[in-house]
């Protein structure tokens, strides 16, 4: 079957790539990936342009933007890439700028995401599929004013969920059986494959926060007051993240990009779908 093929296709590329590694331990940036599928014309995309905006573009949109609308996206492929043991330690303990391992994993470790998305492509097209990235597609744009605030032609995360990958939490973030400390990687195909089932009642089900009114962790681990009980200020986090954080340690730490992270470590969600606490806020 053709989703198994691609799941060890994956799974090799992840454990093999040398980019998949820090270049002083030789450790992995990313543990073996979640794999999921959805398909092209699940509706859910077509509701995405309600509840992210009409930019948000369908599978369909963005494959035929590329190779032209004789070519019919079929499939999405999508994979969520769970961040070390060892890198969401260093994490924990910091209260204000994210660790080296954590930045280095962002920075690096996204150079690697870009390379895993070009790997798919091509192997795939050596099987005679079309395939297309969206995040490298010459349509991609990241928009900083929208109704929902900052947001893009197309999310990863939203993709992710749309194949059955996890569930939102209250920082925006996905939840998924390995937990939030991650990062989400898609290809769209002309290729069918069978859609994972979303096996969730509701979109946010894995956040404790929703699902029982209890937990809130992330709220006190952001040091900027991004994330309240009302949701994710985007714009204060975006000022954060890209602007304070990196001024502050990317030149230390030798990095482009260092993330942050800090409301996805030293919370239940960090690893895994978290149990019930019954704690009530």
């Amino acid at each position: 079957m053709m989703e198994e093929r691609i799941r060890t296709e994956l799974d090799g590329f992840v454990r093999e790539s040398p980019l998949n590694h820090f270049s002083d331990s030789g450790e992995p940036y990313f543990d073996p990936p979640l794999i999921g599928f959805a398909a092209a014309e699940d509706p859910i995309f077509t509701e995405y342009k309600q509840t992210i905006g009409p930019f948000h573009q369908t599978p369909v949109e963005v494959l035929a933007s590329v190779l032209g609308a004789a070519v019919r996206a079929a499939s999405i492929i999508c994979w969520i890439l769970p961040i070390t043991k060892q890198t969401r330690e260093s994490n924990r303990n910091e209260i204000k700028y994210p660790s080296r391992a954590w930045s280095h994993t962002r920075n690096f470790g996204g150079q690697f995401n870009t390379a895993l998305r070009r790997h798919l492509v091509s192997w795939l097209g050596g099987l005679d599929w079309h395939a297309v990235a969206p995040q490298m597609g010459p349509d991609w744009q990241q928009l900083s004013s929208t109704p929902v605030g900052i947001a893009s032609t197309w999310s990863e995360r939203h993709a992710a969920y749309a194949a059955g990958l996890g569930t939102f939490s209250l920082n925006d973030a996905l939840i998924t059986p390995k937990g939030i400390a991650h990062t989400c990687g898609s290809v769209i195909t002309d290729l069918h494959l069978t859609p994972t089932p979303r096996p969730y009642p509701h979109f946010r089900h894995n956040c404790l926060f929703f699902r029982e009114g209890s937990c809130g962790k992330c709220i006190k681990r952001c040091p900027v007051g991004a994330l309240s009980r009302k949701g994710h200020d985007k714009d204060l986090c975006n000022q954060y993240v890209y602007g304070t954080v990196v001024s502050a340690v990317a030149e230390l730490y030798g990095v482009q990009h260092t993330g942050c992270g800090l409301c996805q470590t030293n919370v239940p969600c960090e690893s895994t779908i978290p149990v019930e606490s019954r704690q009530k806020l």
